[in-house]
């Protein structure tokens, strides 16, 4: 009997060597794979099929620094709640009129009215235009962004920010993405580089140096409601030019400044202050004071002009595919009238998507405030009820594709998911993600959430992201 026992015990033994180990399974797979992070950095994946099914779920229900995958639920707001979305946006035509001797340049939220000297719809050349064809001497150029609260900034971003184009301020009256560019060129070792500026709105302190070989550290700095421009660092001989987008800290000055240009260029004489408002306050009281001894009988501005920005829905394709912060936290004000009006509708969007609210805070519709969080498992969630509204599909077309377009254009090239993947993106410090929709080899659509945070400086996790999700891909 004993050596019965003994021989089956032996007999298990060689069939437990003999027998396969064990395959991983596919969410085994993606956690190897995140293993090989930096140690720190904290992954957060869904992946589910077109009928909820979750495929790999991992740290589901934790909460992430989206980053610009924040513009998700503002883009998809303004689809739920603004009607001809795809008409021409007529409702945020800036404006032009004349008060007395005062111009009165008004936003009404518009973030593509343009006045570069290629414009051709939507130009601020138009309604300067208009000026000059009624007069030429004006007193006062006011720049009127009064239509919402006076929120520059979403709490929660950093002032570093600030001196960029992904940290510029945000109003109701904007021209040329509140952003002007600054053009640095190398020279020879040891000397200063040239830098190229088309205007003088912003005084240019050139403290970098041209070397004869190492890193582009080129950079600049400056303090909030500062227009003086410190550009520092190095560029090597032989580097391309560089570019750098300067963002603007008061958009309705600048708007009234570049306005007041065009005036001058159509011999139209300004003799006066520009000047810009941002509070509710009566219009007479700047443009008609009132003298001590009474006052003078009030003229309401005289309209001259109004500009019809294109539909909204290429300015959403816009945030989307290129990952346009401005434009995004100007939509969100434009949904309730304010950031915190707009905040409340991507609320009320998201109850209705039954997406719990322990899954989200938003700060700002951009993504650039570190307030914001979202867990995967209501991003998942949220792209399902998207996906089976009457303008989902129109939607989702504003998404980059992977290998194509957008921010993911250089992404997934030559894998399972060229243009097989519809994603946003996502980057701040320490935090990188990617949301979306994916077609897998076998023709399966998937929805997922991907968010990688608190990665240590240095270190790079998009590949290891990438990777994992052409393995869920090929798997599926």
């Amino acid at each position: 009997m004993i050596a019965t026992m003994k021989l089956t015990a032996l007999a298990s033994l060689l069939l437990s060597f003999a027998a396969p180990v064990a395959a991983q399974t596919l969410q085994q797979r993606i956690e190897t794979q995140f293993a090989a992070a930096s140690p720190g950095t904290r992954f957060g994946l869904v992946v589910a099929d077109a009928e909820g099914r979750e495929i790999v779920a991992i740290d589901p229900d934790g909460r992430f620094i989206p980053a610009s995958n924040t513009k998700i639920f503002t883009t998809a707001a303004a689809y739920m709640t603004m009607a001809d979305i795809d008409k021409p946006d007529t409702q945020a035509g800036t404006t032009v009129a004349l008060a007395g001797k005062d111009v009165i340049l008004t936003g009404n939220g518009d973030a593509r009215m343009s006045s570069a000297a290629a414009c051709a719809v939507n130009c601020l050349a138009t309604l300067a235009d208009a000026v000059a064809a009624k007069t030429r001497r004006v007193r006062h150029i006011i720049g009127d962004a009064s239509l919402w609260p006076d929120q520059r900034w979403g709490p929660g971003m950093s002032w570093n920010n600030v001196a960029e184009r992904s940290g510029t301020g945000i109003a109701a009256l904007s021209v040329d993405s509140n952003e002007v560019a600054l053009t640095v060129s190398p020279t020879y070792g040891g000397m200063f580089p040239l830098v190229t500026f088309p205007s003088d709105y912003f005084t240019i302190e050139n403290q970098a140096t041209t070397i004869a070989r190492g890193p582009n550290t080129l950079d600049v700095k400056r303090l909030p409601f500062e227009r003086r421009i410190i550009l520092f660092g190095q560029i090597a001989v032989g580097d391309p030019v560089k570019i750098i987008a300067l963002g603007i800290d008061d958009p309705a000055h600048y708007s009234a400044w570049r306005l007041a240009a065009l005036l001058k260029e159509r011999s139209v004489r300004v003799t006066g202050k520009i000047r810009s408002r941002y509070k509710e306050e009566a219009l007479y009281r700047i443009t008609d004071p009132c003298p001590k001894k009474g006052c003078r009988k009030f003229n309401p501005p005289v309209m001259l002009a109004r500009l019809t920005p294109p539909p909204l829905a290429e300015d959403i394709k816009a945030i989307n595919k290129i990952s346009q912060n401005q434009h995004a936290d100007m939509l969100l004000r434009r949904l309730g009238s304010g950031a915190d009006g707009g905040l409340a509708v991507v609320e009320t969007m998201l109850n209705k998507a039954g997406v719990p609210r322990t899954a989200y805070d938003f700060a700002d519709g951009s993504g650039m405030s570190t307030y914001n969080r979202v867990a995967p498992r209501g991003m998942v969630r949220f792209l399902r009820w998207v996906a089976a509204q009457p303008w989902g599909a129109a939607w989702l077309t504003s998404l980059p594709i992977g290998g194509v377009d957008g921010t993911i254009a250089n992404r997934f090239k030559g894998t399972a998911l060229e243009n097989r993947i519809f994603a946003k993106t996502g980057g701040l410090n320490a935090t990188a993600a990617l949301s979306g929709h994916m077609i897998a080899k076998s023709g399966r659509e998937i929805i997922f959430s991907l968010f990688a945070n608190d990665m240590p400086a240095g270190t790079r996790v998009q590949p290891i992201m990438d990777a994992a999700l052409v393995t869920i891909a090929e798997a599926n």
